[in-house]
């Protein structure tokens, strides 16, 4: 077998040399007739066999000799100029118009339709959180990039080496005369009004960077300069587009300003992005991560080299009949404060040029990448203030083959990139100081875990999601129909506001527009409250904000706050975590968040339906620790009952904070929200709102009672004591003496109806206005009961007719019966 493949290749090996032999002797063919003439003379004339075959011999030697130095050459040649590439320094400047009409080529149907859903999202984002005052909201209406590519190197491109790090050097020009960014804003006042804001062109013109990293796995990219920026904009109402700009001043310098500061923070040396490379891609959308950050120790600071170090302190000394200053490094005092967007945290005091911390914090990310910096202060003795030094910075990024990159500015603008395969692996780096000679900073960095959008995460190596459906889909439902439970568990290491050490803490939750506030704990830094709260899920990213307050006796101050992405939540999978509070040195939240749909499924025996078929029955018992809203310190409670589109109220209970009610109500079962309305009641004045609060009842299994105590939202204090049921009436048959009392009852309602109008006209005539006031008060509730019994009626009426409905249906769907004939014998 070996010396078959042997004869082939060396037959092949021969083919080619005689194929190359002939292009390079195109005479060689006429060597055949020559031969013929040869042989004709040796067999005629004279022998010539002795030498021709030397002769041949020979020169086919020399031919094949050549033919191998030349291929020879090739292949030095080759590896020569491979072994220039990869150790010069520098490459000479090359054109790339064949790159730009690749580009021109893929970009209408390809690269800009991609980019466009990639920066509409980061542009809607952006939007939420950076408006100017003349506008109070606004909208992304359409996003496209238009149908022109970026021209790149249009005066060419060349590497360079800086170090170990390779860097291709560019020009980047960009006239998108035909994109379109629509915008719906609506105005604040004095403005007020809807209009449209469109940028239909853009010109960005700059110097970029590229550097590969991690053998490939990566590029990092960044101009070299704050980029040349100019915007096209304009305004418009409706359908309109031909007002001019004056319509909204200072819109277009707030957008080109925007732009701008994106491009400066996110992608201007020394602050660089990074374009993953993976060869896997997992499909997987992070929308947030948990981050533990380690400041292990600083090295080689200096007073000398700080470039915000404050009046510096300086020892003299005399040599040779004058001054000389030095400083002294020893007794410099630093902290370190680690910032990730809006959440900071800071390290204790240290002493020396080579501190050492050991500080450990939990921090969270909002998105697949984000951006740690830690900036370097110093505590001058004798002084309340911290004068900053300088900083740093290392940035994150989630890659689609579940790992992470971290990544910074190392030395004379070299990169420090790190790569964690698997989340939990900690990554070590030393970072310098940004300004000359400023020293080095070593931290320590560990990607706990990511969350995706389908409700997995990533964690420790492994990911771990949600319940999974047989075909392998996730079960992550539309975020449409459902329910979002928080319940807010406890705080610990809360920002201490009185002498004391402690705190009064309390929690309020927005979500959309909803509102809801937890109880006051008073007291303590670490307070357990384990209230939960329900949200109407609400889609396009909405991020729950949580913010933190200490009570006090005339105003709330704020002791931290944080955002929380509800993307990716799932059915079944309760999300438990600890919320590091934003703006403050210290302070978590511990939150358990979940999502349930509410919907009507047949065949569900009862749970989770709303029926047309049977009643709400809510009993208001009592409340307990109101909010006085009277100056004698007590309240006149009432409350207001609305399910639907009806509303019902209780007697007012005079001069207390602890009211009692006892009073019950009926609603037809359609799955409108109970409402609880507690007001103050007042005799001339409005009536005042001392909180409400809504009842959940429609996951109750049918004909079971619920009693619970609610706590009343937007205010500080104060609970409700229900009692709520579903009944149904197929499994809870009312008593058959049932009609007869409710007749009773509408008489006796009636009754006193009119006994209290006659009282009501004498307490005018005598201009008792307490007893007035009570009178009007005990006859509103006797016509709410009336209308109560009026709803009762219509609604029995209702059940009448569908079940002369159900019987009629069994009738028309029945067999028709079998007649039997009589026989005549």
């Amino acid at each position: 077998m070996g010396s078959r493949k042997t004869r082939t290749s060396a037959i092949n090996e021969a083919t080619e040399f005689f194929n190359q032999l002939l292009v390079d002797k195109p005479l060689l063919p006429l060597v055949v007739p020559l031969l013929f003439v040869l042989w004709g003379i040796e067999k005629w004339f004279f022998s010539l066999s002795n030498w021709v075959p030397l002769a041949v011999a020979v020169w086919a030697t020399i031919q094949y000799g050549s033919y191998q130095r030349r291929i020879l050459t090739e292949d030095l040649n080759t590896k020569w100029k491979q072994l220039i590439l990869q150790t010069s320094s520098t490459t000479p400047l090359e054109h790339c118009e064949w790159l730009n009409v690749l580009l021109t080529e893929v970009w209408p149907n390809y690269i800009g339709p991609k980019l466009s859903l990639r920066f509409a999202s980061i542009v809607e984002r952006r939007l939420k959180h950076r408006k100017p005052s003349l506008i109070e909201k606004i909208e992304l209406q359409e996003f496209s990039l238009g149908s022109h590519p970026p021209i790149l190197g249009i005066h060419g491109a060349s590497w360079s080496t800086s170090g170990d790090q390779r860097i291709l050097r560019f020009g980047f020009n960009w006239d998108a005369t035909d994109m379109s960014i629509m915008l719906s804003v609506k105005l604040a006042k004095p403005l007020m009004g809807t209009a449209r804001i469109v940028i239909n062109n853009m010109h960005i013109k700059g110097d970029m960077l590229l550097m590969p990293i991690l053998d490939g796995r990566a590029l990092l990219y960044s101009f070299m300069s704050t980029p040349e920026v100019r915007l096209g904009v304009a305004f418009g109402s409706g359908g309109s587009q031909s007002l001019p700009g004056t319509e909204l001043p200072g819109v277009s310098s707030w957008l080109v300003k925007l732009v701008s500061d994106t491009i400066s923070k996110r992608m201007v040396e020394p602050r660089r992005n990074c374009l993953a490379l993976p060869a896997v891609d997992l499909y997987k959308k992070a929308v947030g991560g948990v981050l533990y950050v380690t400041v292990i120790s600083a090295s080689k600071l200096s007073r000398n080299n700080l470039k915000g170090s404050p009046t510096k302190r300086q020892q003299s000394s005399v040599v040779n009949g004058h001054k000389e200053d030095h400083l002294d490094d020893k007794d410099l005092r630093t902290f370190v404060e680690v910032e990730l967007e809006e959440l900071t945290r800071k390290t204790n005091e240290r002493r020396g040029s080579s501190p050492s911390w050991d500080s450990t914090f939990n921090m969270v990310l909002h998105d697949n990448s984000g951006v740690v910096r830690f900036n370097l202060y110093e505590c001058t003795p004798g002084s309340v203030k911290y004068d900053f030094l300088t900083s740093c910075e290392v940035k994150i990024r989630y890659v689609a083959d579940d790992s992470t990159i971290f990544w910074a500015t190392g030395a004379d603008s070299t990169v420090i990139a790190k790569r964690a395969e698997i989340c939990g692996k900690e990554v070590e780096m030393t970072v310098p100081f940004e300004g000359i000679n400023s020293g080095e900073l070593k931290v320590k960095l560990v990607l706990k875990e990511w969350h995706f959008s389908d409700g997995s995460h990533s964690m420790n190596g492994s990911r771990i999601g949600s319940r999974q459906a047989l075909n392998g889909s996730s079960k992550f439902l539309p975020t449409t129909g459902r329910k979002i439970y928080v319940t807010v568990t406890e705080g610990k290491n809360l920002v201490v506001k009185d002498r004391l050490g402690k705190s009064d803490p309390f929690v309020k939750l927005q979500y959309g527009k909803a509102i809801r506030r937890t109880r006051t704990v008073p007291h303590t830094s670490d307070p357990t409250w384990n209230q939960k709260f329900e949200f109407d899920e609400i889609g396009d990213g909405e991020y729950l904000k949580i913010k933190c307050y200490n009570e006090e006796t005339f105003r709330e101050e704020s002791i931290g706050g944080a955002r929380v992405n509800m993307e990716g939540l799932v059915e079944g999978s309760a999300r438990d975590v600890w919320i590091p509070l934003e703006k403050v040195n210290s302070g978590e939240l511990h939150l358990h968040i979940e999502a349930v749909r509410v919907e009507v499924n047949e065949g569900s025996k009862g749970l989770h339906r709303s029926t047309d078929n049977g009643l709400v029955e809510l009993v208001l018992i009592e409340g307990r620790d109101l909010f006085a809203a009277d100056l004698r310190g007590t309240s006149d409670p009432y409350v207001r009952v609305h399910y639907g589109n009806l509303k019902r109220r209780t007697k007012v209970v005079y001069k207390t904070l602890n009211p009692q009610w006892h009073q019950t109500f009926e609603f037809p079962d359609d799955g409108s929200p109970l409402e609880l309305h507690v007001k103050d009641h007042n005799a001339l004045l409005p009536t005042s709102s001392i909180g409400d609060c809504v009842v959940e009842y429609k996951r109750l299994p049918p004909n079971q009672m619920s009693e619970k105590w609610i706590p009343l939202q937007n205010v500080k204090n104060g609970e409700i004591h229900i009692q709520v049921t579903r009944r149904v009436p197929e499994l809870d048959k009312k008593p058959p003496d049932s009609e007869s009392f409710s007749i009773q009852a509408r008489k006796r309602t009636s009754k006193q109806m009119k006994q209290n109008m006659i009282k009501f006209q004498s307490l005018i005539e005598d201009g008792n206005l307490e007893g007035l006031s009570a009178s009007l008060s005990e006859l509103e509730t006797l016509h709410d009961a009336q209308e109560e019994y009026i709803s009762q009626v219509e609604m029995e009426q209702m059940l009448l007719l569908n079940k002369i409905n159900e019987l009629g249906q069994e009738v028309l769907n029945s067999p028709a019966p079998l007649i039997r004939r009589a026989t005549i014998p």
